[in-house]
C-alpha cells in the first residue's frame, strides 16, 4: 500500500431491522474516516433497501473491508480482500478502532466467501424467521411473568396441600380469584406467542389464524377432545405456518373488486380454516399417538432402576414444558401417587429445574443477556420456587438449540438424584413450595436434587450460548438477545429506533463497523416564497418546542403528542400516547448521544407529523450510554401510511443526529425559527 495514497476502505452496515443503528454506525464511521484521512464508502442494508451499493470497482480498489452487521451479509464479492466482520454497535462506539483493525484483518478466502454467500442467502431467511420468533417471545413474556407470579403468590398465601389436587385454594376466596387471573394469563400465553410470530411474517391478517393456532396448541384437549396438547413447540409451529400461509395467500392475484376485503375477511377466514383443519387432522393426530405410546412405554419402565427411571422422568419433564412429552411423565407420576410416591418425587424435583436454571444462568453470566432477559430471569427464579416450569418457556423459545438440551440435562440430574435418594411426593405438584406443606419425604435430598439440576442447567446453558457465539465469530458482542429491535407499533415487520437486538448488543460491547450511506433522498420541497420545508413539511414551526416542561419520559411523550395535535392531524391524543408508550415498553427509543426518537404508527393520526423539542435538564429515557435525552423527536404516522415513509424519516434523523456539530447547533439555536433553520440541514 503506497504511503502516497490514502487508505481506501469499503464497508457494509446492517442491523436486524435496518433502521436507526444501521445509519448511526454509517455516520460515525464516516466521521472517523474523515478524522483519520481515510477514504471510505459504505453500503447500508436498511429496511428501505440497500443504499450506496458498493460497485465492483469500489471493492477492487479497496484496501480493506468492514462488515458492521448483526445479520448475515454476502461475503462472496469480497474474496481476496482483508475483511473485518463485527457487530453494528462498534460502528457507533468504536469507529476509529475498527478502521485501524481493518488494515490487518484476515484475507477473505474464495471458498469461504462462496460459503458466506450461501449462508447469506439462507441467513436472510433465518433473520426473518428469527425476528418473527423474537416478536412472539417479546409479546409472550408479560403473560408468562404476570400469570406465573399471580399463580405463585396465590398458591403460597391461599393454598394448601391435597393428595388429589396438589396445591388447592378454597373456592370463592380472595386468593382463589387471584389464582384464576394467573390461570387466565397463562391460557393466553401460547396464543399470544403464536399470534405474534404470525403477525411479524404476515402482518395483521395473520394475527387471527396465528392466535387460534396457538389456542389449539395450548388446549386442544378441551377444544376438540384431543389426547394431548402440543405446548410451546406446537405454538411455534402454528405461528410460522399461519404467517407463511398468509404471505402465500397475499401473492394470489384477485379481481380489484375483492382486493379491499382480502386483508379483513378473505385472508383471515381462509388461513384460519386451513390452519385449524391442518392442525386437527395432520398435527394433532401424531401428537396423540406420541402421547399414547409414551404413556404405555413409561408405565412399562416403572419397575426399572431408580436412577434410570429418575433420569428419564427428568428428561421428559424438562423437554417441552407442557407438551405431550412433559405431560406424559407428569400424568404417569400422578397416577402412581398412593402406590409409588417415589415417581412423583422424581417429577417434583425436575419440575422447577428449568426456570431456576435459566434464572440462575442470567445471574451467573449477565453479559450474555439483555436487560429484558435478566428481568425475565428474576421472575423465572420466583416461579421455579413454586413449581411453575413455564417460567423457562421464553428462554427455550428464544434459543431452543441451547436451552432445551440444558434443561433436559438438568432435569435428568435432578430426577436421578431424587430417584437414588428415595424422595417421595404425595401431591401432584413440584418445586420447593410443596416441601413447605409437608408433602415431601426426604426433604434434604429433594433440595439437593433441585439445586444440582438447576446448577447443571445454568452452566450448560451459558456454555452452549458461548460456544454458539464463538462458532459465529461473535464472542465479543455478547449474546443474541431475547428480542430483536422492537417493532414500530402497528407496522408489519419489526422496526425500531433503539432497543432490542442491536441496542442490547451495543450495551454488551458489540463489535461493529459502518460507513456513510448516501441515501438518495428527494430534495426538500420549497414552499412558495419561503425556505425549504423540513422533512417534507411534516415538521413545522407549530411542532417545535424550545423547552419541554416535562421531567419524565411518559409526561414528555404526552406533551409532545398534545403539541402534534395542534396541527389538526391527531384525532385522539390518548391513543397516540398509548401507542407510543407501548413502543417504549418493547424497547427504549433513547438512542444515546442525548437523543430520543419516540414514534408511533396509529389510526389516531391522519397524516405523517413530526415534532421536535429540547430539554436543557435532560429526561431519563433509558439510553444504553446513560445519557439523558435533550433532543427529542416524535414521529407519528397513520396506520395506512403509504410505503416506508416512517422508515425514511427515521433513517434521515438517525444519520444526521450522529453529526456532533449538528446536535450542538440544534441545542444552541435561540428560538423556533433558528431551530428550523438548523433542521433544514436534514436532507
Amino acid at each position: 500500500m503506497s504511503g502516497q495514497q490514502p487508505l481506501k476502505i469499503v464497508a457494509v452496515t446492517a442491523c436486524p431491522t435496518g433502521i436507526a443503528h444501521t445509519y448511526m454506525a454509517a455516520e460515525k464511521l464516516q466521521q472517523a474516516a474523515d478524522r483519520l484521512g481515510v477514504t471510505i464508502k459504505v453500503e447500508t442494508q436498511g429496511s428501505i433497501g440497500a443504499e450506496n451499493v458498493l460497485s465492483d470497482n469500489d471493492v477492487r480498489q479497496a484496501d480493506a473491508v468492514i462488515i458492521a452487521a448483526d445479520k448475515e451479509v454476502d461475503l462472496d464479492r469480497f474474496a481476496g480482500k482483508r475483511v473485518l466482520s463485527t457487530g453494528v454497535a462498534d460502528g457507533i462506539h468504536k469507529p476509529e478502532e475498527l478502521i485501524r483493525r481493518a488494515q490487518s484483518a484476515p484475507v477473505q478466502a474464495g471458498t469461504a466467501a462462496a460459503a458466506g454467500s450461501g449462508a447469506a442467502g439462507g441467513g436472510r431467511q433465518r433473520s426473518q424467521a428469527y425476528k418473527a420468533l423474537m416478536n412472539g417471545v417479546s409479546h409472550m413474556i408479560p403473560f408468562v411473568v404476570v400469570g406465573g407470579l399471580l399463580l405463585a403468590v396465590s398458591l403460597s398465601l391461599g393454598g394448601h396441600a391435597d393428595a388429589q389436587g396438589g396445591l388447592v385454594i378454597p373456592d370463592g376466596t380472595f386468593w382463589f380469584y387471584v389464582n384464576k387471573l394467573g390461570v387466565t394469563g397463562f391460557s393466553l400465553m401460547l396464543p399470544i406467542f403464536s399470534g405474534y410470530i404470525a403477525y411479524a411474517l404476515g402482518d395483521r391478517p395473520a394475527l387471527v389464524p396465528g392466535m387460534i393456532g396457538g389456542f389449539l396448541a395450548a388446549d386442544a384437549v378441551k377444544i376438540y377432545g384431543a389426547d394431548a396438547n402440543a405446548g410451546f413447540l406446537g405454538a411455534i409451529a402454528t405461528g410460522f405456518l399461519a404467517g407463511y400461509l398468509v404471505m402465500w395467500i397475499k401473492k394470489v392475484k384477485v379481481p380489484k373488486v375483492i382486493q379491499p376485503i382480502m386483508p379483513i375477511i378473505v385472508i383471515p377466514i381462509v388461513s384460519t380454516v386451513a390452519l385449524g383443519l391442518f392442525y386437527i387432522y395432520v398435527i394433532g393426530k401424531p401428537i396423540s399417538w406420541v402421547f399414547t405410546n409414551l404413556t404405555n412405554w413409561l408405565n412399562g419402565m416403572t419397575g426399572s432402576s431408580a436412577i434410570v427411571l429418575g433420569a428419564l422422568i427428568g428428561l421428559m419433564i424438562a423437554f417441552d414444558m407442557g407438551g405431550p412429552v412433559n405431560k406424559t411423565a407428569f400424568l404417569v407420576a400422578v397416577g402412581l401417587i398412593g402406590t409409588n410416591n417415589h415417581v412423583m418425587g422424581m417429577a417434583a424435583a425436575a419440575i422447577p429445574v428449568m426456570p431456576l436454571g435459566q434464572g440462575l444462568a442470567t445471574l451467573l453470566r449477565r453479559k450474555l443477556y439483555s436487560d429484558e432477559e435478566k428481568e425475565t430471569g428474576l421472575a423465572a427464579l420466583f416461579m421455579g420456587f413454586f413449581g411453575i416450569s413455564e417460567g423457562a418457556i421464553p428462554f427455550a423459545a428464544a434459543r431452543p438449540a441451547q436451552v432445551i438440551p440444558a434443561n433436559m440435562l438438568g432435569g435428568a440430574v435432578a430426577g436421578a438424584i431424587a430417584g437414588v435418594a428415595g424422595v417421595q411426593d404425595s401431591v401432584p405438584h413440584g418445586g420447593p413450595i410443596v416441601s413447605l406443606f409437608g408433602a415431601i419425604d426426604g426433604v434434604a435430598m429433594f433440595f439437593v436434587a433441585i439445586a444440582a439440576g438447576a446448577v447443571v442447567t445454568a452452566l450448560t446453558t451459558n456454555a452452549l450460548i458461548e460456544f454458539k457465539l464463538r462458532r459465529e465469530g461473535a464472542a465479543g458482542r455478547g449474546s443474541a438477545v431475547l428480542s430483536p429491535e422492537p417493532a414500530l407499533v402497528g407496522a408489519g415487520a419489526p422496526v425500531g429506533a433503539g432497543g432490542g437486538a442491536a441496542a442490547a448488543a451495543a450495551g454488551a460491547g458489540a463489535a461493529g463497523t459502518a460507513v456513510r450511506a448516501q441515501q438518495p433522498a428527494a430534495a426538500a420541497p420549497v414552499a412558495a416564497g419561503g425556505p425549504p420545508e423540513v422533512l417534507s413539511g411534516y415538521l413545522t414551526e407549530q411542532t417545535v418546542k424550545t423547552e419541554l416542561a416535562s421531567d419524565s419520559k411518559e409526561a414528555a411523550i404526552r406533551e409532545m403528542a398534545e403539541m402534534l395535535a395542534t396541527t389538526g392531524n391527531v384525532t385522539d391524543v390518548d391513543e397516540l400516547v398509548r401507542v407510543a408508550l407501548a413502543r417504549e415498553a418493547q424497547g427504549t427509543t433513547g438512542l444515546g448521544e442525548s437523543i430520543a426518537i419516540p414514534h408511533a404508527k396509529t389510526d389516531a393520526v391522519t397524516r405523517p407529523t413530526v415534532g421536535f423539542a429540547r430539554s436543557d435538564e435532560g429526561i431519563e429515557w433509558g439510553a444504553l450510554d446513560g445519557t439523558k435525552a435533550r433532543l427529542v423527536f416524535m414521529i407519528s404516522v397513520p396506520e395506512a401510511a403509504a410505503g416506508d415513509e416512517h422508515l425514511r424519516i427515521l433513517a434521515l434523523l438517525s444519520r444526521k443526529l450522529m453529526d456532533t456539530g449538528f446536535r450542538e447547533r440544534l441545542q444552541a439555536a435561540p428560538g423556533k425559527a433558528a431551530i428550523l433553520d438548523v433542521l433544514r440541514e436534514i436532507q
